[in-house]
């Protein structure tokens, strides 16, 4: 019979085995790339120390040679002293590919997640599915599906991608709220090789699953430089969001700057005089919010309309704004997609919005049609209306036609909406609704036409598309001074903050898809 010292002895010579349970040659490949292992990653991202492993002496079954972990490292730890689960790939071990045991590991990981309202991270450096596992490997695959599903909405889910990333290790990750990628990592389905055999098409890595190509088609919400990059704006998205559904986000310096400031002045000049001249959105963005605070999301795709988090008084709101650098704010199929998950997720965790509107409009055009604005501007009006957060929406310049309905407007369920004097409301832009209505008078006016027409465009402005018009009707709860924007959302947040709707039960909403 064994000691007490021997079986000590034998746990820990198991334990310093599953450290580094790679070959040699795996681990020398990894070290002469400039990789840091999966447990460092863990304790990068995490708070120092805080990191606690579990399943480290787990195997997959039919080989006593098989190495400890099964190529994941699953656990808990905190991230600025609230909790978080994580998991990290293992490249090292059957290059991160899913077997017996990892699936096991990480779908437990996920369900120790929910049990405690913890946020779930997930640190992604896979070959996809185990090809020596054939069923078994898309069985576990399979089963991180309900996995989320569980935990969608429940509680925050983080992908980090780094490497390359094929295969069934994508769909875990997409099934996550947010993605984030450092600039060498790709994301694919199938890689350049299997293509190549399947269609002919030669295509290269950067062209096929590069991370900026991946965010320009929506399916990464950040780019980082490098992994340590990654993981800090992972710890700063979480700062915006609570540990769970059932909980309030963190409330940062509050009462901060409860006067009128030089910034605040500086709006008062921010809109251009002529209408047809753009601005940056986010030169608003940074005046409107606490200490210019503001992490934005998927920046590399849709650039018409910015979406992302900041502060009012502390206390986190996701902001929707159009951004009229990029085809004059106007919104399309890619922003209507955009916009609307970010407004999901925003009411999934009691975020509550803040619209910032100067938009003329849905853009026109056939290509739009095949691209489903349709379905997708319903899909983002949808996601408005279905929102039960404080919704506070402030026109800054356009608002025509039905980006005036998309972006928040009181009869979408907005609680307040206010005005910039240099607000513009209406079906549509002067020019537009002149040349419409007025068409048999300009076309009589011979010579005098283009006289006639600025004089009547004058007119539509100054009498028509008009903040004023809207306030007299009700359709806005008021006009504000620019300057008054952050202290006026400072207001609006505070008498809103216990804001309680009733929705009326059904097993499910049809959203359009």
């Amino acid at each position: 019979m064994s000691t007490t010292a021997e079986k000590l002895a034998e746990l820990r010579a198991k334990l310093e085995l599953a450290r580094e349970p790679g070959s040699a040659r795996a681990i020398a490949k990894r070290d002469a790339a400039g990789q840091a292992s999966a447990r460092d990653r863990i304790n990068t991202l995490l708070d120092a120390g805080s990191f606690q492993e579990l399943g480290a002496l787990a195997k997959t079954p039919g080989s006593a040679s098989n190495p400890y972990g099964d190529g994941v490292v699953t656990g808990y730890g905190s991230i600025e002293g609230r909790p978080v689960v994580v998991f990290s790939h293992d490249q090292t071990v059957f290059g991160g590919t899913i077997g017996e045991a990892f699936g096991r590991k990480v779908v437990s990981a996920m369900e120790y997640a929910a049990k405690i309202g913890a946020p779930m991270i997930g640190i992604n450096d896979s070959g996809g599915a185990r090809v020596q596992d054939a069923v078994t490997s898309l069985a576990w695959y399979a089963k991180l599906g309900p996995a989320h599903e569980k935990l969608t909405g429940i509680v925050p889910q983080v992908s980090i991608m780094l490497g390359k990333c094929a295969g069934g290790a994508v769909y875990s990750p997409i099934s996550t709220d947010v993605v984030v990628a450092t600039e060498e990592s790709y994301m694919f389905v199938t890689g350049p090789d299997v293509i190549k055999s399947v269609t002919g098409e030669e295509i290269t890595l950067e062209e096929l699953g590069g991370a900026k190509k991946q965010m320009a088609y929506g399916n990464v919400h950040h780019v980082a430089t490098d992994e340590a990059a990654a993981f800090e704006w992972v710890r700063e998205y979480l700062s915006y969001l609570p540990s769970n559904a059932f909980e309030p986000a963190p409330v940062i310096n509050p009462g901060l700057e409860p006067t009128l400031t030089d910034s605040d002045l500086e709006m008062n000049s921010l809109v251009p005089d002529s209408d047809n001249a753009g601005y940056d959105m986010h030169e608003v963005i940074l005046r409107a919010f606490d200490d210019g605070s503001f992490l934005e999301l998927a920046e590399g795709t849709a650039n018409n309309v910015i979406t992302g988090f900041a502060r009012i008084d502390g206390r986190s709101v996701g902001v929707v704004a159009n951004q009229p650098f990029h085809l004059s704010g106007a919104l399309d199929a890619a922003a209507a997609d955009k916009a609307s998950r970010f407004v999901r997720m925003c009411n999934a965790y009691s975020v509550p919005l803040v619209f910032l509107v100067d938009t003329p409009g849905f853009m026109p055009g056939a290509e739009q049609e095949r691209m489903g604005v349709i379905h997708k501007g319903g899909r983002f009006l949808f996601s408005y209306v279905e929102a039960t957060v404080p919704k506070v929406t402030i026109v800054i310049r356009k608002a025509y036609g039905g980006g005036y309905a998309v972006m928040g407007c009181k009869q979408l369920g907005a609680d307040l909406n206010f005005a910039w004097p240099t607000a513009r409301i209406a079906v549509m832009g002067a020019e537009g609704a002149v040349t419409l209505l007025r068409r048999r008078e300009l076309e009589a006016a011979g010579d005098g036409a283009e006289a006639l027409k600025k004089q009547l465009v004058d007119m539509y402005n100054e009498f028509v598309a008009t903040p004023y018009t809207a306030a007299e009707r009700g359709y806005i709860d008021g006009v504000i001074e620019p300057s008054a924007t952050r202290l006026e959302l400072r207001k609006a947040m505070r008498m809103l903050q216990d804001k309680m709707v009733e929705d009326r039960p059904r097993k499910s909403k049809q959203i359009p898809i």
